[in-house]
């Protein structure tokens, strides 16, 4: 794969996240991840520039969470973009912790 278009890290130590951005013609790619990066979950947000909303579809591997990240993601970024945005995440950790489950998510949203 080709050097990312934009590439962002955000956090420090176990709860650092990095976020790099392909663009896929007019549309975008995004990848949040962590040291462990996989395949957790899939979000396609398309805008609708009648309405002004964005809808986005997901799916999720089973037994992975990543599912709000790559969804928030897809969600923001196609917002502000206005164009078909796919977001694939997965962050994963072991024996984590409620907080870092909260700052994991914070780190995931300020790198969007």
């Amino acid at each position: 794969m080709k050097r990312p278009d934009w590439h962002h890290e955000g956090g420090e130590g176990r709860t650092k996240v990095s976020l790099d951005a392909h663009r896929v013609g007019d549309d975008l790619v995004v990848r949040l991840y962590n040291d462990f990066a996989h395949l957790g979950a899939v979000a396609v947000a398309q805008f609708d520039g009648e309405s002004g909303r964005v809808s986005v579809s997901t799916i999720t591997l089973p037994g992975h969470k990543d599912d709000a990240v790559a969804q928030r993601a897809a969600y923001l970024i196609g917002k502000a973009t206005r164009k078909p945005v796919c977001a694939i995440a997965g962050i994963h950790l072991d024996d984590i912790t409620p907080e870092e489950i909260g700052q994991l998510t914070a780190n995931a949203e300020g790198v969007v």
